[in-house]
């Protein structure tokens, strides 16, 4: 076992660089090498707001449960508004997929979007 230069951390003599920091672990035939600092620790370490992301997937949820309805097709398209998956407003409505994937999409965009605005700093 031979340590690192820079941290200390003991290391297998096969190892070319350390596993703690990441420096290049020099041999004793290669004394001239001039050894890489290691990385310092981002002290401004940012979090996604989480309670934006629940909010977010709870308006994913109510969007599948309360999906746009459109008219049958052999009639003219029309918008007949949001309601229950499990009532439709005329018996022979169908589902917009153009609209619930319109409607999924900007709900999951603007919620990472927003989790991303008000992260934590620390």
């Amino acid at each position: 076992m031979k340590p690192c230069n820079i941290c200390g951390q003991e290391l297998r003599e096969s190892n070319r660089y350390c596993t703690r920091c990441g420096n290049a672990v020099s041999d004793p035939a290669q004394t001239d090498r001039v050894a890489i600092s290691p990385r310092p620790e981002r002290p401004d370490a940012e979090e996604m707001n989480l309670s934006v992301l629940y909010v977010m997937v709870g308006l994913l949820i109510l969007a599948v449960v309360f999906p746009p309805w459109e008219t049958p097709p052999g009639q003219s398209p029309e918008f007949l508004g949001f309601h229950f998956i499990l009532n439709p407003p005329e018996s022979d409505s169908i589902v917009s997929r153009l609209l619930i994937t319109i409607e999924l999409v900007t709900i999951a965009m603007a919620g990472f979007y927003l989790s991303w605005l008000f992260r934590k700093r620390s």
